[in-house]
């Protein structure tokens, strides 16, 4: 069973001016990270992972009673923001729990796991 697992980052901690420049700390959790990531290749469970553009260069395309709008920049204040994903294709729910626990120890921070719609879901 595939999992999306995103993970999250203070927003106050994530500075769109030093976005490009990572702390020493952050450099240090993400070659841990890193290493579980090997792991999981090994074992065939990665399917992908990515980390995100700063929320301050994203766009959001919504539709308007005017139309559909394209806006840019960032939208609400928020606590958190999503910095990464992964997709995992696991044997269950379990085992998704065990990685994302893995990350959260490697980077700090917390990981959202959902499961990924396949063909089940359609009619």
């Amino acid at each position: 069973m595939k999992y999306l697992l995103l993970g999250y980052t203070p927003a106050d901690a994530w500075d769109a001016a030093t976005a490009d420049a990572p702390t020493e700390e952050a450099l240090a959790a993400f070659a841990v990270y890193q290493e579980f990531e090997k792991e999981l290749i090994a074992s065939g469970e990665l399917v992908s992972t990515e980390g995100l553009g700063h929320p301050a260069v994203s766009t959001t395309v919504r539709p308007t009673p005017e139309g559909v709008v394209a806006t840019d920049g960032p939208f609400a204040e928020l606590k958190e923001v999503l910095a990464s994903f992964a997709v995992i294709d696991v044997a269950g729910r379990e085992r998704a729990t065990e990685i994302a626990a893995r990350i959260v120890r490697a980077l700090g921070e917390p990981i959202e796991i959902r499961p990924v719609m396949g063909e089940d879901f359609a009619p």
